[in-house]
């Protein structure tokens, strides 16, 4: 059975996933009930990471630091042991814990991923990644929060996405802090 690819991605109400400037700032939030979900959700995870160069690069210079380590040691833990494919045409070369370059055509790396034995696929940011892979029929789940806060202007998450892919909507969650996480399947 292939293993199913999912995204967990932050948006505007606006739909964006990073502001004009590419700043993703905006989508974290500091208080107690989002913590825990977000330490929830990385904590019990096996899947596989895929990130696009621009992700990698963020998530790299934060997650194997002391600082992560000593505000979020669950989460840092996951994101350390988790295996990360990168997908870039640019870098040479990975050295963050368990991650392996990726540089052949994306949606047949993926295709290859998914039909290699093993626990999930899981993208985070990387909305190039996500925009490719909804065009081409490849994202099983999306599990999008949805931040309450109007950016004006950024980059859209299914930016060239054609053909009006259908979701079905398949359960939510809203916190105190006016998130919204809301699961869907293709």
């Amino acid at each position: 059975m292939p293993r199913k690819l999912s995204v967990f991605n932050s948006i505007s109400l606006d739909g964006y996933f990073t502001d004009g400037t590419l700043d993703v700032s905006w989508a974290h939030s500091q208080d107690a009930e989002w913590q825990n979900f977000t330490k929830e959700n990385a904590s019990g995870s096996t899947a596989e990471l895929i990130f696009g160069r621009k992700t990698y690069e963020m998530m790299a210079a934060f997650w194997p630091t002391p600082q992560a380590k000593q505000r979020m040691p669950v989460v840092a833990e996951s994101m350390n042991r988790m295996r990360k494919n990168v997908v870039s045409h640019s870098l040479q070369k990975v050295d963050w814990e368990n991650s392996r370059l990726v540089k052949g055509d994306l949606a047949a790396e993926v295709r290859r991923l998914k039909s290699e034995p093993g626990d999930g696929l899981l993208i985070m940011g990387s909305g190039e990644i996500v925009s490719q892979l909804t065009q081409a029929g490849l994202i099983d789940y999306y599990q999008l929060v949805i931040v309450p806060i109007v950016l004006g202007k950024g980059r859209a998450l299914f930016e060239g996405v054609t053909g009006r892919p259908q979701l079905k909507l398949e359960k939510t969650r809203s916190f105190g802090n006016g998130n919204v996480v809301a699961w869907y399947s293709r």
